[in-house]
């Protein structure tokens, strides 16, 4: 009777203690941006977009666009209306003194979650964001290495966190790959894309 009250016990702190973890804010996974600088992010974000939907001469060789964490955070912020979509900043100027009016086109719809953020360390992406769960704000933190193939991009996650607390990846993998095959027209690559990598910190579109 001891021990199982003992273990009754013992199950109720673990319960408790995971359950601080996993509504526990951790630290964020990117610093936020002043205004100005996020808008010329998004503006930037949109003109490597754009240049990569156009389509390639014959004789022009294959070549690479690099996006940034804090482009893809400011077209996040943009695309959820955080962020103005003409890319104007506080006191009606435009970064760089370009004109205002360029529309941000993310691909894919924009998840109804909050404080969506993107890192990037060599060739790993880490994305946190909020969720709600039972009424109450949870961080999910996701890490792992994204791909192409057959045109698709891809994502294996290899490190996973709810609050404070770490979930084997190998737990969630097998559903988060559902849920990607679910949503795969939303991962389709533009078609002179040949191959999507992390390097270097940046994320890397490799054109055919």
């Amino acid at each position: 009777m001891k021990v199982q009250r003992i273990i009754s016990y013992a199950t109720l702190a673990i319960s408790i203690v995971t359950l601080v973890l996993v509504l526990r804010r951790p630290a964020p996974v990117a610093a936020p941006a002043a205004p100005a600088a996020a808008a010329a992010s998004a503006q930037s974000f949109q003109e490597k977009l754009n240049r990569l939907e156009q389509p390639k001469a014959y004789d022009q060789a294959a070549d690479e666009v690099r996006i940034t964490p804090d482009e893809i955070n400011a077209a996040l912020a943009q695309a959820a209306g955080t962020l103005p979509a003409n890319g104007s900043v506080p006191g009606g100027s435009s970064p760089g003194g370009s004109s205002p009016g360029v529309s941000m086109e993310f691909p894919g719809p924009v998840p109804s979650v909050k404080d969506y953020q993107v890192s990037m360390d060599g060739d790993l992406v880490r994305g946190q964001f909020v969720t709600q769960i039972a009424g109450k704000d949870v961080y999910l933190t996701l890490a792992g290495h994204v791909g192409a193939k057959d045109g698709y991009a891809t994502f294996d996650a290899t490190e996973v966190k709810i609050g404070n607390l770490s979930v084997p990846a190998s737990l969630v993998n097998d559903v988060l790959q559902k849920k990607l095959a679910e949503q795969r027209d939303q991962l389709k690559l533009p078609p002179n894309v040949k191959d999507l990598k992390v390097e270097n910190g940046q994320l890397v579109f490799v054109e055919k």
